[in-house]
This record gives structure tokens, C-alpha cells and sequence, in this order.
């Protein structure tokens, strides 16, 4: 069983964990989450939304995600150049799974459109930000996800409080990482944790 840095105990008490990541338990209830690295682009009273950093959409390039989100070719036709097909495509989350969402650096920003999470990362959710990108500016590192995870009041507290979670602190590294099959792991030595000896059940130290 693994033991814990007090650090990742967390108190209802503690500062919300915005711009933390979260990092599936062996034991989380909803399997949708196994192994998931989610980072928390809001967290209050009034509950967390976070993006799935670490689950790549198989098969999905830009032109596929635009069908899938419905885009009409006719009326919003984007001609995206060869390096822009390369920008991954995650399952952000089982939320608005029909939904588009770009995690970004902060060197793109659009001032009607963007959630600046901190002074580094944004999130935007318009077809802007993927024009941007087919024309050459759009932002350095992004991640593009369909949906998003979310909690009601106190749904998120309560679920770390019985395990399901761990955190630790997030970093560009970590979110823009091109191997997702490492991002877990990554994630896990943040904290100084062995993913070899976690338990099913958490221990606090």
C-alpha cells in the first residue's frame, strides 16, 4: 500500500484546485476514469470542471472532430495544413461529450472566448481557436478534447475524502506530453508515489 504525503490528503478545508491534476485511484467507481489525469480548470463551492489529459480520441484528426461536432462544411470550411492534423484529440470527459474544448498555453487568447486558468494555461471552447490554429496562430501547445468531467457541490471533495483521487501540481510538461500512455506515471512521480505499489485502499499519512 502506498504511503501518502500529507500534502495529498485533502481538507475541505484546503484552497480549491484550480489548476491542479488529478490522478485516478485503482479503486475509482467510475471506470471511465481508470488511470485518467484530469486537470482542474475550475474548482469552487459550486463544484470542479476538469479536462482528461492522458485519453487520445483513436482515429480523430481535426477534419473528424469538426463533423463530429456537427460543423456544416459549406458554412464553417477550415483548410487545415499538414502540421495543424497533428494536434491530438482527447475524451476530455463523459460531460457534453458531443462538445469540442482546446487546453492551450497562454500565448493564445481570445478576450470574449477564453477561461485563463492561470498566467500559463487557457481553455476555449469556439470554433476560433481552430481557425487560429489552421492559419498558424493559434497557440503554441494545445490539446483538443471532446466533452469535459465535472462535479456538482462538494462531489469532488467527497470523492477524494474516499479515495478515488490523488493531486498534484500541474506543469505544461505534464498536460502537453505527447506520450499519454506516460502522463499517468508522470503524474504519480509528482508526488513521489510508485503506481507498482498503490492499493486499492489509500493510506493517509
Amino acid at each position: 500500500m502506498a504511503s501518502l504525503d500529507k500534502d495529498n490528503v485533502f481538507d475541505t478545508n484546503d484552497i480549491f484546485l484550480n489548476n491542479q491534476m488529478l490522478i485516478a485511484m485503482p479503486n475509482i467507481d467510475d471506470t471511465r476514469f481508470d488511470r485518467s489525469v484530469i486537470f482542474v480548470c475550475a474548482h469552487s463551492a459550486d463544484g470542479a470542471m476538469g479536462i482528461i489529459v492522458n485519453k487520445p480520441a483513436s482515429g480523430m484528426t481535426l477534419p473528424t472532430l469538426l463533423e463530429q461536432l456537427n460543423i456544416e462544411a459549406g458554412k464553417e470550411h477550415i483548410d487545415f495544413p499538414e502540421p495543424s492534423l497533428n494536434v491530438p484529440i482527447h475524451i476530455g470527459g463523459p460531460v457534453e461529450a458531443s462538445r469540442g474544448f482546446v487546453l492551450h498555453s497562454s500565448d493564445y487568447f481570445s478576450s470574449d472566448n477564453t477561461m485563463p486558468i492561470d498566467d500559463k494555461i487557457g481553455l476555449t471552447a469556439t470554433l476560433d481557436v481552430l481557425r487560429a490554429i489552421a492559419i498558424g496562430r493559434g497557440p503554441k501547445q494545445a490539446i483538443l478534447a471532446l466533452g469535459y468531467a465535472g462535479w456538482g457541490p462538494g462531489q469532488l471533495e467527497n470523492e477524494i475524502q474516499s479515495n478515488g483521487w490523488l493531486h498534484c501540481a500541474a506543469d505544461s510538461d505534464l498536460i502537453f506530453a505527447k506520450d499519454c500512455d506516460s502522463k499517468y506515471e508522470m503524474a504519480l512521480a509528482k508526488i513521489g508515489v510508485d503506481p507498482a505499489l498503490l492499493s486499492t485502499t489509500a493510506g493517509h499519512a
